[in-house]
């Protein structure tokens, strides 16, 4: 189990960027600067507090508090973006700390004690955590990038009315151990 839990979080952990990714390949600027209500988060403001929390968190992970006395989590939540790069860089600036930390631990770091607000974590748990609130966060991305698309927007998974052809396609294939994203 903890040989196989470090591949998949990391293998997780690049899906639900490359989730993000092809949502932004889909957008320009405008879109992803777009709210749909005054104080409702745009794309590029989710990303400002994605990146923000993973610079936090991940930043000297195993010897800090998660919660960083630098962090101004309330900033994040103000676009200050001024180009799409500008929104990638911070993106992609999230997640390489991310994945610097997630490739550079082992098996017997899972079971430290990390803190977030001076709550204990095992390392396992603090993963667990973070994975799932970029989950979260990123299936709002996806979402709102495919309400601004509409029709014009590609499926970032089997599009609807393509279940049975998919189902097909997976089960006329041989029995194999592999993780779903291997073949995306």
């Amino acid at each position: 189990m903890k040989h196989s839990y470090l591949t998949s979080i990391n293998k997780q952990f690049d899906y639900y960027k490359r989730l993000g990714d092809k949502t932004f390949e889909q957008l320009n600027l405008s879109e992803l600067q777009r709210e749909f209500k005054t104080d409702s988060n745009s794309i590029a403001i989710i990303v400002m507090h994605i990146s923000g929390n993973m610079l936090s968190r991940w930043t000297d992970f195993l010897i800090s508090d998660g919660e960083k006395p630098w962090r101004q989590r309330d900033l994040e939540f103000e676009d200050c973006f001024n180009s799409k790069a500008d929104i990638i860089d911070a993106w992609e600036q999230g997640w390489n700390c991310l994945f610097n930390v997630i490739q550079s631990l082992s098996i017997e770091d899972l079971e430290r004690i990390v803190y977030i607000r001076n709550q204990g974590h095992t390392v396992t748990e603090a993963i667990n955590r973070q994975m799932m609130h970029y989950a979260y966060h990123i299936g709002q991305i996806v979402f709102l990038g495919k309400l601004i698309k509409g029709s014009d927007w590609v499926s970032l998974s089997i599009p609807k009315g393509h279940s049975s052809s998919y189902n097909k396609e997976k089960f006329n294939t041989i029995k194999s151990r592999q993780h779903f994203t291997d073949d995306l």
